[in-house]
């Protein structure tokens, strides 16, 4: 698979902020989070993945898991057979992120209620 496909999404942020922003930007998309929590019970091949992860297309999922491997949050391994086995992991750097998006997610549903409520009154406002 070509290179190009990685982009550089901190590319125009000062130097001090570059890991903040590539980090966020690499979780800001939902199949990445799903993708992390499905491989938290551990090891899981391609086929279990995409049925425990709903609504992901292959193509997504594949691409989905070429970053994380290549962020080294998830690991790859094939085992030669036929078909070949090829089963993905958690790494030490993968498991490590679970606990700040685990409590990014509890901070989520505590204020999500108060964020829409926000939401409302401000678009409701005549400006």
């Amino acid at each position: 698979m070509s290179k190009h496909i990685f982009k550089d999404r901190a590319a125009h942020v000062p130097d001090f902020c570059r890991p903040t922003v590539d980090v966020i930007a690499q979780f800001s998309g939902k199949w990445s989070i799903f993708v992390l929590g499905s491989l938290n019970t551990g090891p899981r091949r391609f086929t279990e993945l995409e049925e425990s992860v709903t609504g992901i297309s292959q193509r997504m999922l594949t691409l989905t898991l070429r970053t994380l491997e290549r962020d080294g949050l998830v690991s790859r391994q094939v085992t030669p057979s036929i078909p070949p086995r090829v089963d993905y992991e958690l790494t030490d750097r993968g498991r490590s992120a679970l606990a700040p998006l685990t409590a990014l997610h509890l901070w989520a549903q505590e204020h999500n209620d108060g964020i829409e409520e926000s939401r409302r009154a401000f678009d409701d406002r005549d400006v």
